[in-house]
């Protein structure tokens, strides 16, 4: 834009005055960032409509107010990485193909202070890149950054990356940092990176000296707890190579650390990701008789990454039948956990584990889902993500394939479990439903029930009605109308069709009616009670019972409270969970027991007492 247009729209809209200097860069050629249209190249400006003409890539032609943009865009410098990509296209193709280290390098300088955070370095060279080669480009990418002296490499994400004035080696910096600090952690640490940022054919760094310290932190440090030890040997073990030591004459070996097969479960819930795999290759080379069985305990308790790395080593070593058979059988026992059930549903459709997983595909794997989830939900003290609970959410064929088998009545059955979850919310209950009720439509006679049971009141506290009151009130009194004057301010530019800040607003303005609409359905059903009601007598709602463990004889004090109170760590629970429903009535003497996921616990009345006294 001109300055004699810019003068005339901030005559018309004083506000703009200051954001003069960027309603000037907006002018003919220029490129620009979009924070919903992305990158883009202005073509025009109208001075008869007032609007710039935008080229976006998915977007050609895209009209705009200027003064819409100076909030929602950003004009980038010519010597911007994303403008020399248009600008400049055989040269940063040749950098991004042959040289990442100087194209880094090159991105840096058009930062301020030549520096910028890895996050937004990361979004930026991944538009330069493309999305679909990014991640593979980065990874290799970073190994040649983080060698470049010129370039300041961060530790953290949130931390940036700096094109230092005066070059230092990295092995230099390495070197530093590791002669400064006394910590075994760190030592191990940066031992690891110098072994990443070392040039193998011209070795600058004193890898000697840095192994004697990492030996010594590996051999005595107290701080360290098994698994950390262990890794660091294996770090160790890797410097001793470079520099040409024999890995033999160290202690402790890496065999020696795991030779106790004990200790082998809490070793793996802690050692590093990358390391896994190495880690059951260890096992392997140190226990070679017991691997089989000792991969397999691993498996039953595995979390995360650990479970797919133990079961691609028992196929890669041969015991693919044992593991399906395994597999079947802890799937009729009740014993798989939702690590392994997530890789199950998972990899379904996967050919290469077909014949481990094919059989499993069942409505009995989606009771063990349900089990797994509901208990999660009620061993967790607050509320957290269940990965089981949302893969069944955002699968939109994971209930069609595991029911594809089921009968009528077990599909019935299995629609009252989901019902009863404590993991899924309302409104997630009713969305998977309906995958029920699509197969089989009968099942719908369950949402009719449903809605009748709804209307049966809920006891609950003053100070939890209160919460779920100030909760309900700020979605009304606060987020709702900042909803509507964003959707009002969204409508003023431009096509709604095109307008993806008015999008974004009706979907928010959807969520927020559906929980104002669910609040207002529980504060409905709520009955304020001081549980004084509660007697000695026999177990209700504002009774303090302490009860004995058949099994174990341990005695545990629960305080029974309103549908709203549960306070798992001060074994405060609610009354609609599964232990209080079991419990409501009871006297002393009497026995309960209860199911919790695949298990069931038995326990005895011993005392009843009031939470009111």
């Amino acid at each position: 834009m001109h300055s004699e247009a810019v003068s005339a729209l901030i005559a018309k809209n004083p506000s703009l005055k200051g954001a003069k200097a960027k309603l000037e860069a907006m002018v003919p050629g220029a490129y620009c960032i979009h924070r919903s249209w992305g990158f883009g190249q202005i073509k025009s400006f109208d001075e008869a409509t007032g609007r710039l003409t935008i080229d976006f890539a998915t977007k050609k032609g895209h009209a705009m107010d200027p003064a819409f943009c100076i909030t929602t865009m950003d004009v980038l410098p010519a010597n911007h990485i994303m403008v020399r990509k248009e600008t400049e296209a055989a040269k940063i193709n040749d950098l991004i193909e042959n040289n990442p280290a100087e194209l880094v390098v090159e991105a840096l300088q058009s930062y301020p202070n030549n520096a910028t955070t890895a996050i937004d370095l990361e979004l930026t060279l991944a538009q330069v890149i493309g999305e679909a080669k990014f991640k593979k480009w980065w990874s290799t990418a970073k190994k040649a950054i983080a060698k470049d002296p010129r370039i300041a490499v961060p530790a953290k994400k949130t931390e940036c990356y700096i094109l230092r004035e005066t070059p230092v080696s990295a092995e230099d910096e390495i070197t530093e940092a590791f002669n400064s600090t006394r910590s075994a952690r760190r030592r191990i640490s940066l031992a690891e990176e110098l072994i990443l940022a070392t040039d193998k054919k011209n070795i600058k760094a004193d890898l000697k000296q840095i192994l004697e310290g990492v030996t010594e932190s590996v051999r005595e440090s107290n701080q360290l707890d098994a698994s950390e030890r262990l890794y660091g040997a294996a770090v160790r073990d890797d410097l001793a190579r470079l520099a040409g030591v024999d890995v033999a004459t160290l202690e402790p070996s890496q065999a020696s650390l795991i030779a106790n097969p004990r200790d082998l479960p809490a070793i793996s819930e802690k050692i590093p990701v990358h390391f896994q795999s190495r880690f059951l290759e260890l096992i392997k080379e140190t226990h070679p008789i017991e691997c089989r069985d000792l991969v397999f305990n691993l498996l039953k308790t595995s979390q995360g990454k650990f479970t797919t790395e133990c079961i691609n080593f028992l196929v890669e070593n041969g015991y693919s039948d044992d593991l399906a058979a395994t597999l079947k059988r802890w799937q009729v026992e009740q014993n798989l956990r939702a690590p392994v059930l997530l890789w199950v549903v998972k990899n379904r459709h996967s050919k290469k584990f077909a014949k481990l997983i094919n059989e499993l595909i069942t409505p009995r794997l989606l009771s063990a889902i349900f089990f797994a989830i509901d208990y999660e939900a009620l061993q967790a003290a607050s509320a957290r993500r269940i990965p089981l609970g949302d893969i069944l959410s955002e699968d939109t064929e994971l209930i069609a394939d595991l029911l594809a088998t089921a009968d009528p009545e077990t599909a019935r059955d299995l629609a009252n479990t989901l019902m009863l979850n404590q993991g899924f919310e309302e409104l997630t209950k009713k969305s998977l439903l309906a995958r029920f009720i699509k197969i089989f439509p009968n099942i719908q006679s369950l949402v009719a029930n449903d809605a009748e049971g709804k209307e049966e009141q809920l006891l609950v506290s003053r100070s939890s009605y209160d919460r779920k009151r100030e909760e309900y009130d700020t979605i009304v009194s606060k987020k709702i109308p900042e909803n509507s004057r964003a959707i009002a301010a969204a409508r003023e530019h431009g096509d709604l069709k095109e307008n993806s800040e008015y999008k974004m607003a009706k979907q928010d303005q959807q969520v927020l009616m559906a929980q104002k609409t669910l609040l207002e359905k529980e504060l409905g059903r709520a009955r304020i009670t001081d549980f004084k009601e509660a007697g000695f007598d026999q177990i209700s709602v504002g009774s303090v019972v302490e009860v004995r463990d058949v099994n174990s004889n341990k005695k545990t004090t629960y305080t029974i409270l309103g549908a709203w109170d549960s306070d798992p760590d001060n074994h405060i629970i609610a009354y609609k969970t599964p232990l209080g429903q079991a419990l409501l009535s009871k006297k002393v003497g009497d026995q309960v027991k209860v199911k919790i996921g695949s298990s069931e616990e038995s326990y005895e009345v011993v005392k009843i007492g009031r939470y009111a006294d």
